[in-house]
This record gives C-alpha cells, sequence and structure tokens, in this order.
C-alpha cells in the first residue's frame, strides 16, 4: 500500500500480532514515529498474571537488546533499577570448587539478567504514554487475508469475532506464529524448524536465611557435564533461576525421587543444600521438561502488507542469550528503514526481509555451538587456552581482534560478520602456529645436523 498521499507520507494504520516483549517493543518505535498501532494478544495483560511456568523467569540483556531499548528510552531504567549485572561464567566443577571466566577482561563489559514479565510489563506500560497506541488483550487470530490486511479475532472470554483491517501487519507472536502460518500460505516461502533432542526445566535456589544470595550474584552459574548442564541466573529478589538442559532421555529416566536425588548427588551436589531437598523434589516434578525449537524462515514479508520478527521469524535455542537481543535488534533495524526510506512500506519491508535472514540464520549456528561450548568446552584446556590467546590479543589490538563472543554480545557488528571474524582469527592462529612449528623443526633439526657433523 503505498504511503505517499499529496506529496507528503500519511501516517499508517499498523496491527502488531503478539504483545510480548518484541511486540509491545515495536509498538513502540511504530508510536514514536506517529503511526496509529493497535496491539493484540493471544493471552491475558501480562502485567495482571503470575509468571508462567515453563517460560523462562529471566533472560540476559546485551547490547544490541539495550540499543533498542535506549531508542525508546528505557535502558537506563532496565540497567539501573532492574537488571543484575553479570560479568562473567561462574564454572561450578562436580567437586563443589568453581572458577571465573571473565566475558570481557579488558572493558569488563557484562550482560544483565533481567526479568521477562517485567521487562514486558514495563514496554506495555511505556506505550500507554502514547495516544496512538490502543491494546487488546485475550485477542486469539483465527486467520488472515494479508494481501487485504484484514483479519478476524476471536475474544477468547467472549468468543466474540472481532474484524480489523490494517495497511500494515506485524507479527511478532511467537515461534508457533499464527501470522506466519497465514504467510506459509503463500508461494515461494521457506520454512524449516529443528527440534533439539535435549529439553530443560526451571528450579529455583532461593535466598539464604537473612534474605540475600546464596552465590556470588554477579556471575551466570554453570555446571557444565558435558552431554548436559545447569545454569542459574541471579533475580531481584535475591533467588536464582536454574535451568536443567539435558536430553529428554535422561529427564524421563528420573521418574521418582529417589533417581532424582542420586542424580543431584552425582553431578551437581553443591547445588543440593543451595535449592533444598524437598524443593528440588518439588519443583523437579511439578512440571515436565520443555522442549526447544530452532526456526529458520524467508522471506520475512508479504509484498508491503505484512511482516514478521522476532521468535516468529527466526526462533533461536536459548544458548546464546541472544533470542530477545535479536528480536529487539530487529525492531532497532526496521525503525531505521522507516527512517531512510520515510516510511515506504514497499521498500522497508523488502530491504528487510532481503538482508536481515542472514544474520538471524547466523545466530541460530551460533547459539546451537554455544550449548556444546557452555556444557563440555568451558571444561577442557584446549578452550581456557585459546580464550586466553583471544583476551591478550583483544587487549593488543581492540579494533583489529575481537573474541566471538565479545563481538556477538557486546557490539552491534552483524552477526554474520561475527562468524566471518572468527574463520579469520582461526586461519591467522592455524598458520601462526604453523610456522612457529616450521620453525621450531627447523631449529631442531640444524641443532641435530651440528651435532652428527661434530661426531663425524
Amino acid at each position: 500500500m503505498a504511503n505517499l498521499e499529496n506529496g507528503t507520507f500519511k501516517k499508517l494504520d499498523v496491527v502488531v500480532v503478539g504483545g510480548g516483549l518484541v511486540g509491545s517493543l515495536e509498538a513502540l518505535f511504530l508510536a514514536k514515529r506517529g503511526h496509529r498501532v493497535r496491539l493484540y494478544e493471544y493471552r491475558e495483560d501480562i502485567r495482571n498474571t503470575p509468571q508462567a511456568r515453563g517460560r523462562s523467569i529471566n533472560l540476559a540483556l546485551s547490547i544490541r537488546g539495550r540499543t533498542a531499548l535506549r531508542e525508546v528510552g528505557l535502558e537506563d531504567h532496565m540497567i539501573n533499577n532492574h537488571g543484575i549485572p553479570m560479568k562473567g561464567r561462574n564454572i561450578h566443577r562436580i567437586d563443589g570448587s568453581t572458577y571465573i571466566i571473565p566475558y570481557d577482561s579488558r572493558t569488563k563489559q557484562c550482560i544483565y539478567s533481567v526479568g521477562r514479565n517485567y521487562l514486558n510489563g514495563l514496554l506495555l506500560q511505556e506505550s500507554e504514554k502514547y495516544e496512538n497506541v490502543e491494546r487488546f488483550f485475550n485477542h486469539k487470530l483465527i486467520a488472515s487475508n494479508l494481501r487485504e490486511g484484514f483479519l478476524p479475532f476471536q475474544k477468547t472470554d467472549t468468543k466474540e469475532i472481532v474484524e480489523v483491517n490494517a495497511d500494515l501487519i506485524i507479527g511478532a507472536d511467537g515461534a508457533f506464529s499464527a501470522v506466519r502460518k497465514e504467510i506459509m500460505k503463500q508461494p515461494l516461502f521457506d520454512y524449516n524448524q529443528k527440534y533439539i533432542e535435549h529439553g530443560y526445566l526451571e528450579l529455583c535456589i532461593p535466598p539464604d536465611s537473612n534474605g540475600g544470595f546464596q552465590m556470588p550474584p554477579y556471575y551466570l552459574h554453570i555446571w557444565p557435564r558435558g552431554e548436559f548442564m545447569m545454569i542459574a541466573l541471579p533475580n531481584q529478589d535475591c533467588s536464582w533461576t536454574v535451568t536443567l538442559f539435558m536430553p529428554f532421555t535422561h529427564f524421563k529416566s528420573l521418574d521418582n525421587e529417589d533417581k532424582l536425588l542420586k542424580f543431584f548427588e552425582k553431578y551437581f551436589p553443591d547445588s543440593i543444600p543451595l535449592i533444598g531437598k524437598q524443593k528440588l523434589i518439588a519443583d523437579y516434578f511439578a512440571g515436565s521438561a520443555s522442549p526447544l525449537i530452532a526456526i529458520k524462515y524467508r522471506p520475512y514479508n508479504v509484498e508491503d502488507e505484512a511482516l514478521i520478527i522476532g521468535d516468529a521469524a527466526h526462533a533461536v535455542v536459548p544458548f546464546y542469550g541472544q533470542g530477545m537481543n535479536a528480536g529487539f535488534e530487529d525492531c532497532t533495524i526496521l525503525n531505521q528503514l522507516f527512517q531512510k526510506h520515510h516510511d515506504d512500506l514497499a521498500k522497508i519491508l523488502k530491504e528487510f526481509s532481503d538482508t536481515r535472514w542472514e544474520d538471524t540464520f547466523a545466530i541460530s549456528d551460533l547459539a546451537m555451538y554455544n550449548y556444546i561450548e557452555m556444557r563440555d568446552l568451558v571444561t577442557r584446556p584446549s578452550y581456557l587456552l585459546r580464550k586466553a590467546i583471544d583476551d591478550v590479543i583483544f587487549w593488543l589490538m581492540p579494533k583489529v581482534w575481537i573474541p566471538l563472543y565479545n563481538s556477538v554480545t557486546f557490539s552491534t557488528i552483524p552477526y554474520t560478520q561475527c562468524i566471518k571474524n572468527r574463520q579469520w582469527q582461526d586461519k591467522v592462529l592455524n598458520r601462526s602456529l604453523l610456522f612457529l612449528g616450521t620453525v621450531t623443526s627447523a631449529v631442531g633439526a640444524f641443532y641435530v645436523y651440528k651435532k652428527i657433523v661434530g661426531l663425524s
């Protein structure tokens, strides 16, 4: 639909489907540009509901997400009033000893543990400051005609059907997106989803008897155990959200209290007094392991009528802590394109769809790799040696040599370029090692030759 009207750009009527983190943030970006925004969410208003079991209670906020929040004026609030800094990984060995792997030993940058519900509620609350934003909860998308901008919603409480028209439809309704389902009915769309064989289950370490943290708070705590792992992120109330990741076969095998306790005594013995035996048993058997899905999809748009962003477009497994950050970065990039193309939807949606997919595919692959790193590689001397080498060169040449994790987490370098930089670094180190090996062999051969000549 054309935006040009009598020589001036008109304001758009936009429907955002999905009132979660990415949808509510995108509503703010559009509202700031003066467009009319109607935000439709299937669930109740998250500000009025308790934390839903099975969804991550807290998330890791890094620079890509912070950049987006800064654009809508919420970064300082989240960092100063709510976020808990995590400056490195605190690795727990089986014997209970720990060691620290800093995220950024040069500039001391950190990621922040933030509450999902709190951040989502804050974004929705901020949207109430804009008269051009309307919020509709308990509305389920039941079908659509995307090319006509037509959407029928059903109210989940009254079953009433509400019909909506819009200039632009943005689907930010998660990994199982109803908008994406409608887009997939169009020709020439590629879709790939992958469930990994591992699931996750959330536990909790409560505050100590004085209401404080039971572990050093400014770290992401990891219990790497090769095929599986456990992690813990700090919460504002001094509790810890503990997530156990492992194959579904392992979860199924721990089907009674005795097996569960023996498993934890063998692999996570130091966590038992922190969680408490009875709480561990109660939390573990209160639910079941949830699946982890990765989705790759392209293109993201239907001409200039509809677009999907966030998990609806590119759900990733959580092991790089970039799911929310990548979704927030979508909003930043879209806003830049709105500015660049003066709200011309045809140009905006095409450029976003043509360029963004490469980076989202890249972070999906990186997230899969990072699971192996977190559960296994961080315990290996070769990993620690490589990290030490990266840190030294980063100290010496910070503009030339940025370690992979730093480029992904503490910069807005495109994810594809982060991978290319790592590949270049690998080549440099491999050639350096080959050169050193050749020189060492040559020196050794020279001394052997001298010895033989001397004996003769």
